[in-house]
């Protein structure tokens, strides 16, 4: 599991990452890239990724923060946060605390994504 070495003994993390994990599964087949502080769900180009903010903040927090990038700004007030991060590609932050918020808007917003990164196969050029 690439979360191991973030989700050591923060067993609501462990939980969320797994169903993150399901829900992006259904969306489509993507690569998982392991970094020192995320994974990486990525379908030519990286298009979710999965963070555990207790290794940012000192206060602790919610156990998990996805990132859904898209190429529109999406409204929903559940966004944390919505960066422009190159134009025409906003990464929208989304805080989970519970299983249940994986629902049907956070399968939505997977599924556009992976539909916006097209089939898989190798990264394409920058």
């Amino acid at each position: 599991m690439p979360f191991a070495r973030f989700t050591d003994g923060h067993e609501a993390s462990v939980r969320l990452c797994d169903a993150v994990r399901a829900a992006i599964n259904a969306a489509g087949p993507c690569d998982v890239r392991a970094t020192t502080s995320e994974v990486a769900y990525r379908r030519r180009a990286g298009r979710a990724f999965a963070w555990v903010p207790h290794m940012y903040r000192r206060r602790g927090g919610l156990p998990i923060t996805v990132t859904i990038g898209l190429s529109r700004r999406d409204e929903s007030p559940r966004w944390t946060r919505v960066v422009e991060g190159e134009p025409g590609r906003f990464l929208h932050d989304l805080e989970l605390s519970s299983e249940a918020e994986i629902d049907d808007d956070v399968r939505r917003w997977l599924r556009e994504a992976w539909d916006q990164a097209g089939p898989p196969g190798p990264r394409a050029a920058p």
